[in-house]
């Protein structure tokens, strides 16, 4: 009932920007909160940052003061400013959202940042 599609990705150097978009299709009334998380190529997909009711914000520790969530967006898309990005930041990003019904996710977005 709900689809999430990313978009925004791609190669960029070490401190350059790039910001991801997630567009979501369907019932979008349902969503009372969407997050993004990353996979690093081998490694365990880690949280990156939450909005939810009432635009509150959450962010993991290795990305604070350089990815933010703009709250000035469309509902039916959100997007992660992403700046001062590392090599360590290379990973398939992922949309996810929480509502009544259950959880949905994205196809991912690749993310290379170079050195």
């Amino acid at each position: 009932q709900v689809q999430l599609v990313e978009s925004g990705g791609g190669l960029v150097q070490a401190g350059g920007s790039l910001r991801l978009s997630c567009t979501a299709t369907g019932d979008v009334s349902r969503i009372d909160a969407m997050a993004w998380y990353r996979q690093p190529l081998g490694k365990q997909r880690e949280f990156v940052a939450r909005i939810g009711n009432g635009e509150i914000t959450h962010y993991a520790d290795f990305v604070k003061g350089r990815f933010t969530i703009p709250r000035d967006n469309a509902k039916t898309t959100q997007f992660l400013q992403m700046n001062g990005l590392k090599t360590e930041d290379t990973a398939v990003d992922y949309c996810h959202a929480q509502g009544g019904g259950g959880e949905i996710w994205g196809q991912g977005t690749q993310v290379t940042v170079s050195p």
